[in-house]
């Protein structure tokens, strides 16, 4: 019984990896992408130099904005430090207000 049921497991192993066998291709050829398009080349190429030319080097968000303030650096001290001391802005490890 031992040797029959074990027989029959390495049968049914072999006969599922056959099945893997008979995949597609592994350079994933059937995924290609297939264009039918109607512009040349020069066309292609002249929006292609024109999208380098309007197009800027700075990455998007990287500019810095700068803001000069006028309030004194002491009140705002002082009115963050009554803030704290009457609980309207969290302190310490527990910050949920």
């Amino acid at each position: 019984m031992n040797k029959t049921a074990r027989f029959l497991s390495i049968a049914a192993v072999t006969a599922f990896t056959a099945f893997g066998a008979h995949a597609d291709e592994a350079d994933g050829s059937q995924f290609a992408l297939k264009f039918d398009t109607n512009r040349t080349r020069a066309e292609v190429q002249a929006e292609a130099a024109t999208v380098a030319q309007t197009r800027s080097q700075e990455p998007a968000g990287s500019r810095v904005v700068t803001y000069s303030s006028t309030a004194d650096r002491a009140a705002v001290r002082a009115q963050a430090a009554e803030a704290l001391r009457l609980g309207k802005i969290p302190h310490g490890e527990f910050s949920a207000m």
